[in-house]
């Protein structure tokens, strides 16, 4: 029996420990909470940051006389920054760490936000938005890379999706204290508060935050093992039994599989076109792109064109702050059912029903402001749900080794989606559309995600078909027989 078992340990020193099956296998526990509560803390920032500038559009505008959609470059500004820095961070994670980019974009992007007073006019205004924009792309990918890579796979979505009510509930506080702020401070005191509290994180997150130990156990070095083993400790008391100098940790089948492509094996955007990966992908990107359109259309104006609707700044503030409650009602509904049901089927009822919303808030805000209220309530419930369970849907679709490339990717395609649609706001306002029209024009985004989202699923659906007529195709005749008894 001695022998036995030590063979068998030999054995399995030999195929090595899976870090992603044995995660899989584990409770969620303490430390996969905090794992989840710091990387909320970071986009939690993101989202106040994000949208602080749409908060503080109608008295700025007004401080500063403005005409009507002058603001619209200021808003595209940060979000290119945040698409140029979802695109250079998110590969930078997947080469240096996840935690390293993480800090060091929470510190960039807290420092910047504490600058944007300081603007006098317009050119400065936009500069500073696009730095700080930098920063806040960084963020956000490798927050959902990281809670997913500590996430078993049967409640990932689930995790996903409850960390990024984060970003929901910074940009939905953010609403409430602006409204109570402005009118007794001014505008700037949005942004020193947005600076302030992402520098009181920073310390922090370097001293709880880890390092993701799927990546660590792609290193295949001994002092990354020594780490992969203590991070293992804190998930389950049995990871005790692994020493780190006579094991060999491996990310997943999947990271080491002929074909799989990764990080080190070439240029790692190249990798989310290889493997079957690249109708995917675009559509992933077609997906991010119309929604986070349609999202950032609706954050940054909804203030000012119902305001200019005839609702009052405060209550129309107010308004804006439940299309981020209803984002984070859907976000945790969405999760549950993605992992329940699957995402396809999901996500685009969610988006077509997002744009259905869209339409309803045009119609209603010249007659009532509750039914402005229970339209915007549910647009976020639709439009900011399926956009978090679409950032889970991507961190669950890419390995180890190109998660944070093909999350920052995707949300780096939506961003140039988020910057468009701000502008084209701008430009229907400047050109004096009528709400409804404004709002009509704006639900079409949603539906073409829907049916980005539906051609994924239409898309997995004939594989898995292809795979199962393959597989019958080669199953072994039944015996004759078995065959006469039929």
């Amino acid at each position: 029996m001695g022998m036995e078992s030590a063979a068998a340990a030999a054995a399995r020193r030999d195929a090595g420990i899976d870090v992603s099956d044995w995660i899989d296998r584990q409770p969620v526990g303490a430390f996969q909470i905090r794992v989840l509560l710091l990387c909320a803390a970071v986009v939690f920032m993101d989202g106040f940051d994000a949208q602080a500038i749409g908060y503080v559009a109608p008295s700025l505008a007004k401080g500063w006389a403005l005409k009507p959609g002058a603001l619209g470059p200021a808003f595209g500004a940060g979000l290119a920054g945040l698409m140029i820095g979802a695109l250079l961070l998110g590969p930078a994670a997947d080469r240096i760490g996840r935690k390293p980019v993480i800090v060091g974009s929470t510190l960039f992007f807290g420092l910047c936000s504490l600058a944007t007073p300081a603007a006098a006019d317009l050119d400065t205004l936009f500069w500073i938005r696009f730095v700080t924009g930098l920063g806040l792309g960084g963020a956000m990918p490798n927050a959902i890379a990281l809670t997913s890579e500590f996430s078993p796979q049967r409640s990932r979505a689930t995790m996903i999706t409850v960390m990024f009510c984060g970003f929901s509930l910074g940009s939905a506080l953010g609403g409430v204290l602006a409204a109570r702020l402005i009118p007794a401070f001014g505008w700037q005191v949005v942004f020193y508060l947005g600076g302030l509290l992402p520098l009181l994180l920073v310390p922090v997150l370097l001293a709880a935050l880890p390092e993701s130990a799927r990546l660590l156990a792609l290193r295949r070095e001994p002092a990354a093992a020594a780490r992969v083993v203590a991070l293992l400790r804190q998930i389950s008391p049995a990871a005790a039994a692994f020493d780190p100098a006579r094991t060999r940790f491996v990310a997943s089948h999947e990271e080491h599989a002929a074909g799989s492509g990764g990080a080190r094996d070439g240029f790692p955007i190249a990798q989310l076109f290889h493997s079957g990966r690249a109708g995917a992908t675009l559509l992933l990107w077609v997906m991010f792109f119309m929604n986070l359109l349609e999202l950032y259309f609706l954050a940054n104006w909804l203030p000012t064109v119902i305001n200019a609707a005839g609702i009052p700044e405060t209550l129309a503030i107010v308004t804006t702050a439940l299309f981020q409650v209803g984002g984070i009602v859907g976000t945790l509904t969405l999760g549950r059912l993605i992992d329940r049901w699957g995402p396809y089927g999901v996500l685009t009822a969610s988006y077509a029903l997002g744009g259905v919303f869209t339409v309803l808030i045009g119609m209603a805000a010249a007659s009532s402001v509750w039914l402005v209220m229970a339209a915007t309530f549910g647009a976020g419930l639709c439009i900011v749900g399926a956009q978090i369970s679409a950032n889970a849907f991507a961190a669950g679709y890419y390995p180890t080794r190109i998660r944070s490339t093909g999350v920052g990717w995707a949300l780096g395609i939506g961003r140039i989606g988020s910057i468009v649609g701000p502008v084209l706001g701008g430009f229907m306002l400047a050109a004096h559309w009528r709400v409804p029209a404004i709002f009509a024009a704006g639900a079409f985004p949603a539906l073409c995600a829907a049916s980005a989202a539906f051609a994924l699923g239409f898309a997995r659906f004939r594989r898995a078909s292809a795979e199962a007529a393959a597989a019958a195709s080669v199953a072994p005749e039944p015996p004759a027989a078995t065959k006469a008894e039929i």
